[in-house]
């Protein structure tokens, strides 16, 4: 999506759903004895929402360059909100729609998972059973879940997720097959009732509207 790139996500978004959701089935998950990151899936299948401020790393191994970007975040099972750079983005789970402020315009699509690469369900085919998961200590009854992958296909080598004492994502670290490093750190994190309202866009009355779900490809 133009949006996510040019925020530089990078693969943020499929990132986190794939802790958060997890394509891994909760009976390999329950074999594999990780009751804090069983916990975390369960407040998301239970419809809480995850919302933080966030600053995301990507770091090209090929040509050592980076891209940092910040922002704000919210996180359902279905459903995610992204605000940064002037732009927001909703996605329902069946449309998407991004409002840019600097062109006054909102472009409206059809959210369509397996074309999108930045969607939660392409981290959930990344994320899966060819990823073994443990779960270690930290100081301060801190937890870091790690998810190991030997397949060659799979989208990530190592996926580290920390939560602090009350298990909140703190932050987020990966390494895909190239190498590339992806860290995301959250700020403020917290778990909420879901708002009826906040998955809505809220665009001025007179910005331009381009729906592009009935053109032609």
């Amino acid at each position: 999506m133009k949006f996510l790139k040019n925020l530089g996500f990078n693969l943020l978004l499929p990132l986190l759903s794939s802790l958060l959701f997890s394509g891994i089935s909760t009976e390999s998950v329950s074999a594999q004895d990780t009751p804090v990151f069983d916990s975390l899936k369960s407040k998301f299948e239970q419809g809480m929402i995850f919302t933080a401020d966030f600053s995301h790393r990507y770091e090209d191994s090929f040509t050592g360059e980076s891209q940092q970007n910040d922002g704000r975040i919210w996180i359902g099972k279905d459903q995610y909100k992204i605000e940064g750079n002037n732009q927001v983005m909703v996605v329902d789970g069946e449309i998407s729609r991004v409002y840019d402020a600097t062109k006054n315009r909102v472009i409206v699509s059809d959210y369509v998972e397996e074309e999108d690469d930045f969607a939660p369900s392409r981290m959930l085919q990344g994320v899966d059973e060819s990823y073994s998961v443990s779960e270690t200590g930290g100081t301060g009854n801190r937890t870091e879940i790690t998810l190991t992958s030997d397949d060659p296909f799979s989208v990530f080598q190592t996926v580290t997720i920390s939560l602090d004492e009350n298990g909140r994502p703190t932050e987020i670290q990966a390494v895909d097959q190239a190498e590339n490093r992806l860290t995301t750190r959250f700020q403020g994190g917290k778990f909420t009732e879901p708002d009826q309202d906040l998955f809505e866009l809220n665009a001025p009355e007179n910005a331009e509207q381009i729906d592009l779900r009935y053109t032609d490809s």
